[in-house]
């Protein structure tokens, strides 16, 4: 049994994409374009990359040629635009396997940790931006404003260094580096890539609380700063809607304050919410580097970071793609979002 104007909604949301198909390509084909050209532009040699500094001119050269980086650049990419028609990221230079199974093996990492450092910047954001904006210019007020300054001003890998410092390294209440002590490593069968979940799977709970304390800091430390960032703009807009004219009608008529704030004023900003929350979200699976970096978390960010860095523009292209695609993900995600629930933008 459908919901009443249900179907009218999804027909909005399917007409909504449909709509924004084709500049969805041009995003993705400029972005792919971009980046290639970039690549073939700095100052790495990716043949170097496999065949070491030590090789001799002639292995140089053959393998070279196997990259195809002897033909123009505009072949080199109707070539890979070809390839990428057909499902084909081509093969990671350095290890030699498909991209897409590279990018396969260090996504569900990321996602893991994205996940729980969103889960903990909405939370927590969320409820502390409507407490600032009910309480605006007092003392909880600006309490939230200095801890959500605090989170997004301080850079993150200090964050990281000190959080290991202190609770692993002096009070030893976190695990290290890594998602799993090495006893632990390969103990569950590997269902969803996400460990915890797998662990929850296999009813194995020293393997769940290990991949736990390995992720709960790093997440934590996620999580407050994309918290900062939700409660900074869930502040602004409740302050927006309570300074309209139909919360002081509300007041007029006596409705308490709980209901003004979350059945009224909440309710209207709800919508625009899911935007800040699905960007926060894309922009923790893509540029969690500095994290990974320092608590040694085996993620996409890192694999890009470090196929950058080594010339392999084949993991780099099939990184961009994907970032590219989670990012018109997320967007489509919302967008529909909106068309369901507000009745405004149909």
């Amino acid at each position: 049994m459908s919901l009443p104007g249900m179907s009218g909604r999804m027909s909005a949301a399917s007409f909504s994409f449909l709509y924004r198909l084709p500049r969805i390509l041009v995003t993705l084909f400029g972005l792919l374009t971009l980046t290639f050209l970039i690549g073939r532009v700095l100052p790495v040699d990716p043949v170097l990359s496999i065949v070491g500094p030590d090789a001799d001119h002639e292995t140089y050269m053959q393998v070279f040629h196997q990259l195809g980086l002897d033909k123009p650049i505009w072949e080199q990419f109707v070539l890979y635009l070809g390839a990428l028609a057909h499902g084909d990221l081509g093969n990671a230079l350095l290890t030699g396997r498909p991209v897409i199974e590279e990018i396969g093996r260090v996504l569900p990492a990321t996602v893991e940790l994205g996940t729980l450092a969103i889960l903990i910047g909405t939370g927590f954001g969320v409820p502390l931006g409507v407490f600032a904006a009910w309480n605006r210019g007092r003392i909880g007020d600006h309490v939230v404003r200095v801890i959500s300054l605090f989170g997004y001003s301080v850079p993150i890998f200090w964050f990281g260094m000190m959080g290991l410092l202190i609770f692993y390294a002096w009070l030893g209440v976190v695990g290290g580096a890594g998602r799993i002590d090495l006893f632990y490593d390969g103990l569950v069968e590997d269902h969803t890539g996400l460990l915890l979940i797998d662990s929850l799977v296999d009813g194995n709970w020293e393997v769940f609380r290990s991949a736990f304390g390995h992720i709960v800091l790093p997440g934590l430390i996620l999580g407050l700063h994309s918290m900062a960032y939700i409660s900074r703009m869930t502040r602004s807009f409740m302050l927006a809607q309570l300074s309209q004219e139909y919360i002081i009608t509300a007041r007029v008529k006596g409705l308490s304050g709980r209901e003004i704030l979350w059945r009224h004023a909440f309710r209207n900003i709800l919508v625009q919410l899911l935007t800040i929350v699905a960007l926060a979200y894309g922009t923790l699976l893509e540029g969690a580097v500095l994290i990974e970096t320092v608590f040694a978390w085996p993620g996409f960010g890192q694999f890009m970071t470090h196929s950058l860095l080594r010339g392999d523009m084949n993991a780099v292209m099939g990184c961009v793609l994907v970032v590219g695609l989670v990012f018109i993900t997320l967007n489509l995600i919302a967008d529909t979002l909106y068309h369901v629930f507000d009745p405004r933008i149909r």
